[in-house]
This record gives C-alpha cells, sequence and structure tokens, in this order.
C-alpha cells in the first residue's frame, strides 16, 4: 500500500520530436529487480510467522490455477490485476474459420484499484537530467509488428533512443538478452547487429533462443562528443520480452 515513505526519483532525457530544445520528459530510475523469491523474503522479514517453503508452495498453486483458468477463458483477479484474453487480427465473412497465421491470443492484464492508488500517492523526486542520456524508448519486434511485448528468434528486432549506438573497445559492450527464470544471459553476436546509430540499432535474434522472458541489456561507451567514454554505460530495457 502507498503511504508518505513511497517515493521514486525521475530522470530528464532530451525530447527530440518537438521543435524546442529544451523540452524533456521523464523515466522512473529503477532501483531494484526483484523476483518472486525476494518478495517471499521481504514478507517473511514483515511477517516472522510465515514459512518461506510453504509461501513458495501456495504462490506456485495459485500461478498454477490462474494460467489454467485464463487459458480456459476466465477473466481472473489475481494479486495486483486483472488478466483476460483478447484476439489478434482480422476475420473475413461471418463464419470465418480460427486462422493461426492471421489470428492470435494475447493477454490483457489491467492493474488492480489498490495498486493504482499505490501510484497516484507517490512521491516523486525530479533529480535533473540524466548523466548519460543513454535511453531505448522502444523496441519493436518486426516479425510480429508488436511493440515492447515480444522477440521472434531469428526475426529482427529495431530499437529507438538516444546515444544507443555501439561503440568502444569495452568486452561488455554490446546486446544481451537476459533470462528472467533461470538468469541465463545470451549474447546478442556483433554480426547480428544490422544499423548502429545513434538512435536506431537493429538486430537479429538469436535464432535458437529458447521460450521464455527476457530483458534486454544494452552496454556502449558511445558518447555525444568526438571522444568514448572511459568506462562503459548500461541500459537495461524497461518491459519484460516474450519468446
Amino acid at each position: 500500500m502507498a503511504n508518505e515513505k513511497n517515493s521514486v526519483i525521475v530522470e530528464l532525457y532530451d525530447l527530440t520530436i518537438t521543435d524546442r530544445k529544451d523540452d524533456r520528459y521523464g523515466r522512473v530510475v529503477t532501483t531494484k529487480s526483484l523476483k518472486e523469491d525476494d518478495l517471499i523474503r521481504l514478507a517473511v522479514a514483515r511477517r516472522t510467522d510465515l514459512n518461506p517453503s510453504t509461501l513458495r508452495s501456495s504462490l506456485d498453486i495459485l500461478k498454477e490455477v490462474v494460467v489454467e483458468q485464463v487459458a480456459n477463458g476466465a477473466s481472473v483477479y489475481f494479486g495486483l490485476g486483472y488478466f483476460n484474453l483478447r484476439v489478434n487480427g482480422v476475420f473475413v465473412g461471418d463464419h470465418a474459420k480460427w486462422d493461426p497465421a492471421q489470428h492470435s491470443l494475447r493477454v490483457n492484464a489491467t492493474p488492480s484499484v489498490d495498486l493504482r492508488n499505490a501510484v497516484n500517492n507517490i512521491h516523486v523526486n525530479v533529480r535533473g537530467m540524466a548523466q548519460s542520456g543513454l535511453v531505448i524508448n522502444s523496441l519493436t519486434d518486426v516479425a510480429s509488428g508488436e511493440e515492447n511485448t515480444r522477440l521472434t528468434p531469428g526475426g529482427g528486432v529495431n530499437l529507438a533512443g538516444a546515444r544507443i549506438r555501439i561503440a568502444g573497445d569495452s568486452p561488455h559492450n554490446g546486446i544481451t538478452l537476459i533470462d528472467q527464470n533461470s538468469g541465463a544471459v545470451v549474447i546478442v553476436e556483433s554480426t547480428a547487429i544490422l544499423v548502429n546509430e545513434p538512435s536506431k540499432v537493429s538486430f537479429i535474434v538469436p535464432a535458437g533462443l529458447p521460450a521464455g522472458d527476457y530483458k534486454l541489456s544494452l552496454t556502449t561507451q558511445y558518447s555525444h562528443s568526438a571522444v568514448l567514454l572511459k568506462e562503459p554505460r548500461t541500459y537495461i530495457f524497461d518491459y519484460v520480452l516474450a519468446v
């Protein structure tokens, strides 16, 4: 729940789509990345009478039930949101059939009232321009046309942002995909990067990328000046991407 201690930091970035040179837009600084086990540890620290193993088992069972019910057409309230299915694609005629090449199902997720109220009561601290200016604004999966949601193995991806050109001799520079379940890191080979510009980077997703949920990380020493940064800087894209 929201309280007077809940706060976030916002950093500013150049807004290049307007004519005003002093227009900026804000992004919330991600202070940490938590997984289910982290949340369980926090819950146990708050309520010492709770058993971590019992919490984990209960959560796993509930998730399994929710997935089963949503996959059978139910609208489900679970945790901090509502989940139901929507249909993508156009049907031709009153008696059209389902065509996997034209149609697909996607999950709608709507935040709960509790989460919306908590967000509305957060204290925001704007601390000025981001130091590096490195930011990925959007990711487009070329094969599906979807934005900020998925990756297609073997397909193309377009990144749009600022100062995202991959440059420098650090071995850490480049694009990686981080499996959110196992933590495994998949490197996008430099030969798979097709466009490498300050505001646009395009690459091919590894063809053998296993199914799962991933986050994209981009590391570079690129600078808006002629001199590269001494140390590489990394930007982790905000959205979790499904494969």
